[in-house]
């Protein structure tokens, strides 16, 4: 007998997989052509991120699974695992080549989409028997919807919630149905481990579906949240640590929520169109039109059909409302995209639509109501400007290509069923195809980009590597910066760090020593400055197309007089000089520096170039809170009286031109390197220092004092946001370790979470064995004994 479940979710595969190839190919993107699919955060972040757990999984990292040494001179990692590469899917990465992140992200976000559409196809032939090829297209259908190929294709961890959403579906069957009590909490697990996010909004619309399904009673509702706690129970040694990185991060940049308008809203259920702060409510007409057509299928019990109805309206108004929109989003508006629980809609009416296919094919007057209600969807969207002729005209083809196909199907022989699955599949592929290379056009014109890895990375990741003395000195992969990620990317150790877990004292630290970012503070660039790169020991750095050398920087840990700790003021030349412990700039009141002088330019909110006289202009971008220009070097002050020179001809205002003297400089830098450490040794998660005999004073590693970090087993200090431990009794060595905040108590939840798991299943075997007839228990003890 053949099992329909598997035939169907390798139909979704197929469908899911040929749909976006097809449409990837049709725009000429990557990596069919040379349109870059790497926008905003996955060119900046995603890529990145693979690109370093590449090296993890390679024994080539800078740090371990706890700190990462490669990013923001020194930050945890874990919450970053957690939160960007806790999907099973990610370990694909190393089997790809080190040079091809952009391909292997690619091929992960594709199986993840296709994984998806499976997983759906597996849960409707759970639900209710139907035909095999209409619960596979009807898995596709959700596998492509709006969503998934317009939103998540370029935050792939969102992905892992379009696979859970299905699962966690199955996992409330079996609570309904009293089975599987150990892998219900384990699958569990593993949706909110691998995106704790998305993992969210796919449990309450698990939850709806279980509701919609009957009352299931106070016992099975008891169930089913026991069997949440415990999966989340599990999955929380990853999960407390990204929570408590996310209260430790700078807050970035928040946005008060407005729905957006219902023509524009319409307009996006539609195929091809695109709207950032719009929902991309996007289903194939194979599964909208059934979805549409089931309040008027007779054949389907008025309660399942007015029930699933009204869950799918009470989805789509909840999206619209404030109080329930911050429920979807684990209540805070989300920077970027407001409607990120779209997944679950799709899901929703894909369920809807099984609901009314496994009754039989809707008839003609269930066809002819459902028609009208998605020619009221189309009407509706005309009333706005989102959608395009070429939108309508797929509209309009996928429903008359889906509604034959499903007058085909009521037809009992053989052929003409096969016509109407081939009509829906088809229909389905066309408006996914189109819509998914609709969207790759769309995107690099409307958002950031980077560019796959290519020449540009191999030169200076080459450069890096030869360059590199970790941890005897850090190298910088420097500016322009590639993405936001640099460091992770291309290799060394570097200041920049772009994540949802950058944290605030990093942020506020380097901004106050002259650093810059972009996404309001989240995302913080490399700073090239000579005092900085002391501070922090930057031995070589990227700049102008090759590395520099910066030989006689000092080491990781230095060691500083007993003073007060550095509090820093207004200006980044100032707090520069603190943190180092003597003064090496002027500050000319009229902004001309001494001839030989180094000339640095501080003008954060400063937007378009400048440049020292007639030298060669430098590009600043600027504008607080989004944007911060970074302090730039100008140059050498060649000819007395050379200006500094904005665009336009401004003159930058009192306080943002500091000339650096080279050999007070030099000077300083000599002392730290005479009390620094003498050997330092770097792992994954700690530094220890071996000192000079005799030393009295505050040690301090150049690293951000992030939450975690203990010395000699105490709690760091603080040193102008450095690591700091005070160094008594001429000790001559310091060990630093580092622990994410909320591990250990991440482990101690699991554990519980084990136990109970474990008592309750010798429970139930218990009462089964005290439950079960005597013979059959003679016959279990003597097959026992006979093993």
């Amino acid at each position: 007998m053949r099992r329909p479940a598997p035939r169907a979710a390798a139909l979704a595969a197929l469908l899911t997989v040929l749909s976006l190839g097809a449409g990837d190919a049709a725009a000429r993107t990557f990596p069919f052509g040379p349109r870059t699919r790497a926008v905003n955060d996955l060119g900046n972040q995603f890529v990145p991120f693979h690109a370093h757990l590449w090296d993890l999984l390679h024994g080539r990292a800078d740090g371990g699974l706890l700190l990462n040494w490669s990013s923001g001179h020194g930050t945890a990692f874990l919450p970053d695992l957690g939160t960007y590469l806790s999907s099973p899917f990610a370990l694909l990465v190393g089997v790809f080549p080190r040079d091809a992140p952009d391909l292997a992200v690619y091929a992960i976000t594709v199986l993840k989409t296709a994984t998806a559409g499976a997983a759906m196809a597996g849960l409707l032939l759970a639900r209710r028997p139907g035909p095999w090829w209409a619960a596979g297209v009807l898995g596709a259908a959700y596998a492509l919807c709006g969503w998934a190929v317009v939103e998540a294709s370029y935050n792939p961890m969102w992905l892992d919630g379009l696979i859970g959403l299905p699962l966690l579906c199955l996992v409330g069957s079996w609570v309904r149905e009293g089975r599987r009590p150990v892998l219900g909490p384990v699958v569990v697990a593993a949706v909110w481990a691998a995106n704790f996010y998305t993992a969210w909004m796919a449990t309450l619309g698990a939850a709806l579906v279980l509701l919609v399904s009957g009352w299931p009673g106070w016992r099975v509702l008891g169930r089913a949240v026991g069997t949440v706690l415990l999966g989340v129970g599990l999955a929380a040694p990853l999960l407390v640590p990204v929570y408590l990185g996310t209260r430790q991060a700078y807050p970035g940049w928040t946005r008060e929520f407005a729905p957006a308008g219902w023509a524009e809203v319409a307009a996006r259920a539609l195929p091809a169109t695109y709207g950032f702060f719009t929902p991309a409510v996007f289903l194939g007409a194979a599964a909208l039109l059934p979805a549409a057509a089931l309040p008027f299928h007779r054949g389907v019990p008025a309660r399942q059909r007015w029930a699933w109805t009204g869950l799918v309206a009470a989805v789509v108004l909840s999206a619209q409302w404030k109080p329930t929109h911050l429920v979807w989003h684990a209540f805070a508006t989300p920077n970027g995209s407001p409607y990120r629980q779209t997944f679950v809609l799709a899901g929703v009416l894909v369920l809807a639509a099984w609901t009314c296919l496994s009754h039989g094919p809707p008839g003609r007057r269930a066809l002819a109501g459902g028609t009208l209600v998605l020619g009221a969807v189309a009407a509706a969207a005309a009333t706005g400007d989102l959608a395009s002729p070429p939108a309508y005209a797929l509209y309009a083809a996928g429903l008359a290509a889906t509604a034959g196909g499903l007058v085909l199907m009521r037809r009992s022989t053989r052929r003409y069923v096969a016509a109407g699955a081939v009509l829906l599949a088809g229909a389905l592929v066309g408006q996914a195809a189109a819509t998914t290379a609709y969207a790759d056009r769309e995107r690099p014109a409307r958002l950031d980009d980077r560019p796959p890895w290519g020449a540009a990375h191999d030169a200076r990741a080459a450069a890096v590597a030869a360059a590199d003395g970790w941890p005897a000195y850090r190298t910088d992969p420097g500016r322009p910066q590639l993405t936001g990620n640099d460091p992770l990317l291309v290799g060394g150790q570097g200041a920049a760090y772009y994540s949802s877990h950058t944290p605030a004292v990093w942020t506020r630290t380097l901004a106050a020593l002259g650093g810059g970012w972009t996404s309001n503070g989240r995302s913080l660039q490399s700073l090239d400055n000579p005092v900085t790169d002391a501070l922090f020991a930057v031995g070589a750095r990227w700049r102008d197309g090759r590395t520099h050398r910066n030989p006689g920087v000092p080491p990781l840990v230095t060691v500083r007089p007993d003073d007060p700790a550095p509090r820093y003021g207004a200006s980044p030349f100032r707090n520069q000089e603190l943190l180092l412990g003597a003064r090496v700039y002027d500050l000319p009141a009229d902004g001309v520096c001494p001839v030989g002088s180094e000339v640095h330019l501080w003008a954060p909110d400063a937007t378009g170039t400048a440049r020292l006289g007639a030298g060669p202009p430098v590009e600043l971008r600027g504008g607080r809170p989004r944007w911060s220009a970074a302090m730039a070097p100008l140059g050498v002050q060649r000819t007395a009286g050379t200006r500094v020179v904005l665009g336009r001809g401004a003159v930058p205002p009192p306080g943002s031109v500091g000339c650096l003297d080279r050999a007070r400089l030099a000077a300083a830098v000599a002392r730290l390197r005479a009390t620094g450490a003498v050997a330092v040794r770097v792992s994954g998660d700690s530094v220890r220092a071996e000192l000079p005999p005799g030393t009295r004073g505050t040690a301090v590693l150049a690293a951000p004092r992030i939450a975690g970090w203990r010395c000699d087993g105490r709690p760091a200090a603080s040193y102008g946001g450095l690591v700091a431990a005070r160094v008594r009794d001429g000790r001559t060595s310091l060990t630093c370790t580092f622990r994410p905040p909320g591990l250990r108590a991440g482990v101690a939840a699991c554990a519980v979470a084990l136990l109970v798991l474990g008592a309750s299943s010798a429970v139930r075997r218990l009462r089964a064995t005290k439950t079960s007839p005597p013979h059959h228990r003679d016959v279990t003890r003597a097959a026992t004994g006979a093993a």
